[in-house]
């Protein structure tokens, strides 16, 4: 079972740690993606400013380490449509089952705050995640003129 909570300032640091050694390992430490958006060092900031329209959730360790997270905000260019951002996990818990955990958390949230969609950017080299997506119900779709990361490759849209 994983352990979360709302995204806090201290998590900060560790996210973007974790978030930007994930992108490095699956060589997407590019341009056009997650690595560069400015307020990946300060998500708290981000996710907190208008938490009836996005939040994050910080996965932590049995000890309270940040393992990982997930998070949901508002997309614009698809109506009542929220979009699933930075879903990343530490190495060490890859295949525990906590992606599975962190996505139906955030597709619960963004259930209750009123969306009626879902939407994700993803790439290519994110097999394990693309499995997951697809088992859990996304079909893919052609990249929406509102797409922000020019790096991502594979665009998806689950209904709520």
């Amino acid at each position: 079972m994983l352990n979360y909570r709302k995204i806090e300032p201290a998590d900060d640091k560790a996210l973007a740690e974790l978030i930007r050694a994930n992108l490095e390992y699956y060589h997407l430490d590019i341009a056009g993606t997650v690595y560069f958006d400015p307020e990946l060092d300060h998500m708290s900031g981000f996710y907190n400013a208008d938490p009836q329209k996005r939040v994050y959730f910080t996965a932590l360790d049995e000890a309270g380490n940040v393992i990982g997270g997930a998070g949901v905000a508002e997309f614009s260019g698809i109506a009542d449509c929220a979009e699933l951002q930075k879903l990343y996990l530490s190495s060490t818990v890859r295949g525990m089952g906590y992606g599975k955990e962190l996505l139906r958390l955030a597709e619960s949230w963004a259930r209750s705050a009123g969306y009626k969609n879902l939407y994700l950017e993803t790439h290519t080299n994110l097999a394990v995640a693309i499995k997951l997506y697809e088992r859990e119900g996304f079909r893919q779709i052609e990249k929406p003129a509102s797409a922000v990361h020019g790096g991502m490759d594979r665009f998806y849209l689950k209904g709520l």
